[in-house]
């Protein structure tokens, strides 16, 4: 039996999880291995003016000044007007967020760490703060980098001619729209162990990362150690969610520690630690003005977008990747014909930001659908039939739009009708009136969206970035034994990678999928790869696997040919077999003959053996795109604000499906954290940069009874332009869902004539919204 793509096999990686055997870098054993804890900033803004060690704990505790040989995080840009700022490893004459490190101490126990971290004494001279996007663009700000002059990391302009659109418009909606910031809160936090391998006279860093060749170059560079000289291991990783897909200024210091103390040191996130001084991430503010016709047909749209990026930019993907992605997506799955759209990467007293599931399109997404709907009411028109007007028909594909985004296959305007269809549209508006005679408000809410999966060399240069990705690497090996073993750069951290890229071996190789073993995570045995992120897992290594696994079934069908004495172009793949009519050798036997009997091979057999690596990369360079519409139906307590999602729908196409059940989980998992994003998740600060949300008491997560059952549609439209047809679908399903729901509960209010245009959708924020509505409807009647 094989198991190949197409097919709903289980998770090969499962079993070690379900049965407490898996290792994270909190569970690796190594003799003499002490604990780390840090003294973290306690005010936003502060010169530091001393930092005295606690007597006779002098060499626990290590600060700035005991490291003059370890280089800041410097994420460099090529963008005009990009400002850089360099990161500590251990804040040294100035802190600029609450929790920013200040001293790495070790002991043989983390309480004792953290008894000896408590006993540190920083006198900090406090600065005022800038909390907020208002304070950073003030006349005359605090400025977090006095050398720049401003709190502006970098402004971008895209520019089309908007006349016509203005012209002709017999509609102009103008919206303000409202992102909270939030955590990525993985069930792991993040952990690095380091020990100095004497063996191989080499540092060896474990870390819950998703890019492990990329933290091996950015701990030689700041470390100033030869690549050569560090080897970066990600064991098995708790969820990253691009949270685990930068370099951390405490991957630094712990590396750095443990080479100087030579003995291992780990430090493992706590979830204080997360929600205060880990990487933030979504906090947008939306000024849009758009101009569509009588008919509802969109025209154009001009729009200035601000993200609140933090103090610090992180490498590789700078602070700037957000505010870029959320300028060149704005337009997204709408045929737009004008478009003007201005950027602000805006520092501010926060932790940095960084690349979190869906990197800015779950923003541009809820501005853009609101908008949508806004719309639709304003022509007097569904929103279905206004999407149906606006989005990319399937004739004109492949489309390239108006920000160059190229759109290679699919039906946008199906997927938003099956949705629809799928969850009762054209019944609803009577299932509406029937609630509303019982006094219930209930409301229903469409989101269309695309997803830019595996965009490569070209886009990421144009962006500017340190991190340009080429070609994605993999190995295939038929081993002596005759199973097949793949080595990929890189990584799972709950995708199911494992088991989706195996199976793209046995497609190539009719073997069954326990006959292949992957390995993963490991810069000291596998190939470069710059990791995963970006949704890019299955097209690219699995691309890679792909090509690598045909070339092998090549030198395979000739070793085996030569075994059976006839042609290798007679000759065909089956259970793991090369089989000739009848007559057949088993892949066991074929390495028997070239690992342990060379004598029953030619002598003018290819000497390449069969250990196969291959580069790859799509045929396009600028990604491939998955689209879905997410629809909701939920209900609304006028009364107390409360929100609940009563029907919940998607319909997607990210080409063809490598494994359907491991494809459902992923929607399932993103549409879970996108209804975090649209309900519950906020990050607060104070004025004065002090978080105010520092335990999951006060920071909310969605739990099941908070979400729905999920119903899922697939279509496939596989791309021309990729291995298998093949799209990348990782972080779609957390794209929609805030533009959904939100929708549906401006539906369920309009009866009210009461509107949300910020998320996330508090009861606090329903009732202000009912409220304001009333208060504008007395106002009226009054005038």
């Amino acid at each position: 039996m094989t198991s190949g793509i197409g097919e709903r096999v289980l998770r090969k990686e499962d079993a070690r999880h379900l049965r407490g055997t898996a290792q994270f870098v909190g569970d690796i054993k190594i003799a003499g291995c002490w604990e780390a804890a840090f003294v973290r900033s306690p005010l936003a803004h502060a010169r530091i003016r001393g930092i005295e060690k606690p007597d006779g704990l002098e060499s626990r505790v290590f600060v700035a000044a005991d490291m003059p040989d370890v280089l800041p995080i410097r994420a460099e840009s090529s963008l005009p007007s990009y400002k850089q700022s360099d990161y500590p490893a251990l804040a040294k004459d100035k802190v600029r967020y609450v929790g920013e490190c200040i001293a790495i101490c070790i002991a043989p126990t983390r309480a004792e760490a953290e008894d000896i971290a408590e006993s540190v004494r920083v006198d900090l001279e406090p600065l005022p703060p800038v909390a907020s996007i208002d304070t950073a663009l003030e006349k005359n700000p605090p400025l977090l980098h006095e050398e720049w002059g401003d709190n502006l990391f970098l402004t971008t302009e895209f520019n089309s001619d908007l006349s016509e659109a203005k012209k002709n418009a017999a509609v102009v909606i103008e919206r303000e729209y409202n992102t909270a910031r939030q955590c990525m809160n993985p069930m792991e936090g993040k952990g690095v162990l380091a020990h100095w391998d004497t063996k191989y006279d080499q540092l060896v860093v474990y870390t819950s990362t998703q890019v492990p060749h990329l933290i091996r170059t950015g701990i030689s560079q700041s470390l100033q150690l030869d690549q050569a000289d560090v080897r970066v291991v990600a064991p098995d990783v708790g969820g990253g969610f691009g949270y685990k897909c930068v370099l951390q200024p405490e991957e630094l210091s712990v590396a750095w520690t443990a080479r100087h103390c030579n003995r291992p040191i780990r430090w493992t996130e706590d979830r204080r630690e997360h929600l205060t001084a880990g990487a933030n991430t979504r906090e947008h503010r939306y000024k849009l003005k758009a101009y569509a016709d009588k008919n509802g047909r969109l025209l154009g749209v001009d729009a200035d977008i601000w993200v609140d990026i933090g103090a610090y930019s992180v490498w590789p993907f700078t602070a700037c990747l957000e505010a870029a992605q959320a300028g060149g997506n704005l337009p997204g799955p709408y045929d737009l014909g004008a478009y003007s759209c201005r950027t602000y990467s805006v520092a501010t007293n926060k932790p940095a930001f960084t690349p979190y599931r869906g990197v800015a399109r779950p923003g541009v997404c809820f501005a853009m659908e609101l908008t949508i709907d806004a719309i639709a009411r304003a022509v007097g028109k569904d929103p279905l039939e206004i999407r149906r007007l606006n989005l990319v028909q399937a004739e004109a594909m492949p489309y390239t739009n108006i920000t160059g985004k190229f759109y290679d296959t699919g039906d946008y305007p199906s997927a938003a009708v099956q949705a629809a269809d799928m969850i009762g549209f054209d019944t609803f508006r009577k299932r509406k009136e029937e609630a509303a005679r019982d006094g219930r408000f209930i409301g229903l809410g469409l989101s269309s969206f695309t997803e830019q999966s595996a965009h490569g060399t070209k886009v990421f240069a144009a962006w500017g970035l340190p991190l340009v990705p080429g070609y994605e690497q993999a190995m295939v090996k038929l081993t002596p034994s005759g199973s097949i073993e793949v080595k990929s750069g890189n990584h799972s951290f709950g995708q199911g990678l494992e088991t989706t890229l195996a199976q793209v071996a046995c497609d190539w190789l009719k073997v069954d999928i326990d006959r292949v073993k992957i390995v993963m995570g490991d810069t000291g045995l596998t190939p470069y790869s710059t990791g995963a992120y970006a949704s890019r897992g299955m097209v690219m290594a699995g691309g890679a696997v792909s090509k690598a696994s045909e070339e092998l079934v090549r030198r395979l069908r000739i070793h085996g040919a030569h075994l059976l004495q006839c042609d290798p172009e007679k000759t065909e793949i089956k259970d793991g077999r090369v089989v000739h009519g009848q007559a057949s050798v088993s892949f066991a036997e074929i390495a028997d003959a070239w690992y342990l009997h060379p004598d029953r091979l030619p002598d003018t057999v290819n000497t390449a053996g069969l250990e196969v690596t291959e580069g790859y990369k799509p045929d396009i360079d600028t990604g491939v795109f998955t689209y879905a519409t997410h629809a909701a139906i939920v209900e609304v307590d006028p009364d107390t604000g409360r929100v609940e999602i009563l029907d919940y729908v998607i319909f997607e196409d990210c080409g063809r499906r490598v494994n359907p059940m491991i494809l459902d989980g992923q929607s399932y998992g993103g549409a879970a954290q996108g209804i975090g994003t649209a309900l519950f998740e906020e990050t607060l600060y104070d004025s004065g940069g002090q978080p105010l949300t520092s335990t999951l008491a006060d920071y909310v997560l969605p739990g099941p009874s908070e979400l729905p059952s999920f119903r899922l549609g697939h279509s496939e439209s596989p791309s021309p332009y990729t291995r298998h047809g093949i799209k990348g679908v990782g972080e779609g399903a957390a794209i929609a869902p805030s533009g959904a729901i939100v929708n549906a509960i401006n539906d369920a209010l309009a009866p009210l004539g009461a509107e949300l245009t910020q998320i996330p959708a508090t009861p606090h924020r329903v009732l202000e919204a009912i409220f304001e509505a009333k208060e504008q409807n007395r106002a009226g009647a009054s005038a």
